[in-house]
């Protein structure tokens, strides 16, 4: 082990920008490996919306309650997400994807043995630990395996498969549904499968190594030169073939830092608006569609279901189109379409309530998905991809923050907004949240697509 040289951090410095540049053969493989994780978040995080009605059912609990049971992943999701950044730039990528899908299983499986609501939120509490976590480790692992262009691709995908996750969450409620399961052991059951992918995709992760620009950046050249080997088919040979003893990255350095760029702050700067902006919109107005549709009278437990299962499919295929998009008209033109779209929609979704026209609501919630699988598709790509290597992993943390605070505000404080004001009157405050990200798309984003730090 030596201490570094001025001339090692030159080579330090070839290395990073070289493997961040070129196309590693495995590094599809690895980013759809950690698109994978996020069917366990969307199981995870929205299986509760589609399983609220049962567990009100039963308990009864106050709006506030309810909510809370609702937002409660969220809440531990915005801790988890500062704390799993920061780990993941200290003690590695792997260490913490291997950790994070560990408490996944154990604490899915608690979900379904608690005695009552209380016990649910201390539950889903902690279960939003590692579940904020394993984003921001997916997102560095995706920015430090794959080339320009196509990890912006791979990482613009995560809102398709949310949508995948949720129509798999719905689509086992319904079968639960017909064949007349009790209602407890339809949520019970339904909130405590989620260690099933979670077991899988740990399963599948033991073999991932290490990635080698964090190895780089900490000095830890020999197995740096082994991963590259591995993934890249190259031995690194800038790199000297022994360790070096690298100065620790100071992580309150990482504002100070991007203040340096224009266009990098510019960039995370929107891309923390925009993760506001698109959490809002959804955890007030999408995530209760179910409950949305059952008071307003649009169909059965079931049919609302199935209405739900549908408009999710459709996001699905959104979520899916939107990254293909991006190549072509750019994170900007991605950005300022989605938020447009939403905008428009959740004002027809206000008339539809206003006027009690329940053919149109349905409609409108299908145009408003459309528009924020896209909207949201890169608004943890962009702040992750802009950042240095040394702070990718905090990067990514303190966007995730951005989605996770309002998720959070938004599920807990919703049911009580919808009660004090009625549902027309919230729909339309909702709105805002589009207007935002939009003004924000066009005044402050500048194009980054294939950005490469210097």
């Amino acid at each position: 082990m030596q201490t570094m040289a001025v001339p090692q951090q030159t080579a330090i410095d070839s290395a990073v920008r070289y493997l961040i540049t070129n196309y590693s053969p495995k590094g599809n493989k690895v980013g759809w490996l950690m698109m994978a994780s996020i069917l366990v978040e969307a199981w995870d995080l929205y299986s509760i919306a589609f399983v609220l009605i049962f567990i009100r059912e039963q308990y009864n609990p106050d709006p506030l309650m309810l909510g809370l049971a609702a937002a409660g992943t969220q809440g531990g999701a915005l801790i988890g997400a500062l704390i799993g950044g920061w780990l993941s730039d200290k003690i590695g990528r792997r260490v913490m994807f291997l950790v994070t899908m560990v408490l996944f299983i154990i604490l899915a499986l608690a979900q379904a043995f608690v005695p009552g609501v209380g016990w649910l939120v201390v539950i889903r509490f902690l279960l939003g630990i590692p579940l904020g976590s394993d984003i921001s480790t997916g997102y560095t692992y995706i920015m430090e395996s794959m080339a320009k262009g196509e990890r912006e691709v791979m990482g613009n995908r995560w809102q398709f498969m949310f949508a995948v996750g949720e129509v798999l969450t719905v689509g086992v409620i319904v079968l639960f549904l017909l064949v007349n399961i009790n209602h407890e052991t339809l949520w019970r059951v339904t909130l405590g499968l989620g260690a099933l992918p979670a077991l899988i995709i740990l399963v599948m992760r033991h073999d991932v190594p290490e990635t080698a620009v964090w190895l780089v950046q900490k000095g830890r050249f020999r197995e740096a030169k082994q991963v590259a080997r591995e993934m890249f088919n190259d031995n690194l040979d800038m790199l000297p073939n022994h360790d070096v003893v690298l100065p620790k990255a100071n992580t309150m350095a990482f504002l100070a830092d991007l203040r340096k760029d224009p266009i990098r702050w510019r960039a995370t700067v929107y891309g923390w608006i925009a993760c506001f902006a698109q959490a809002s919109e959804f955890s007030t107005f999408a995530f209760y569609l179910p409950v949305l549709f059952a008071m307003v009278g649009v169909s059965s437990v079931l049919g609302n279901n199935l209405v739900t299962m549908a408009l999710f499919s459709f996001a699905a295929l959104s979520g899916w189109v939107g990254p293909l998009l991006t190549p072509k008209i750019g994170h900007r033109g991605i950005a300022i379409a989605g938020f447009a779209i939403v905008l428009v929609s959740l004002l027809v979704a206000a008339f539809a309530l206003y006027t009690d026209n329940k053919v149109l609501l349905p409609l409108a919630a299908a145009g408003m998905l459309w528009g924020h699988y896209w909207d949201a598709s890169n608004c943890m790509t962009i702040p992750t991809m802009v950042a240095r290597p040394q702070y990718r992993g905090t990067a990514s943390g303190f966007a995730y923050m951005f989605v996770k605070l309002p998720a959070f505000l938004a599920i807990f404080l919703f049911p009580s907004l919808f009660a004090a004001i009625g549902q027309a009157n919230a729909t339309l405050f909702v709105a805002i949240f589009p207007l935002i990200g939009l003004l924000a798309a066009i005044f402050i984003l500048p194009e980054v697509y294939g950005y490469e730090n210097d």
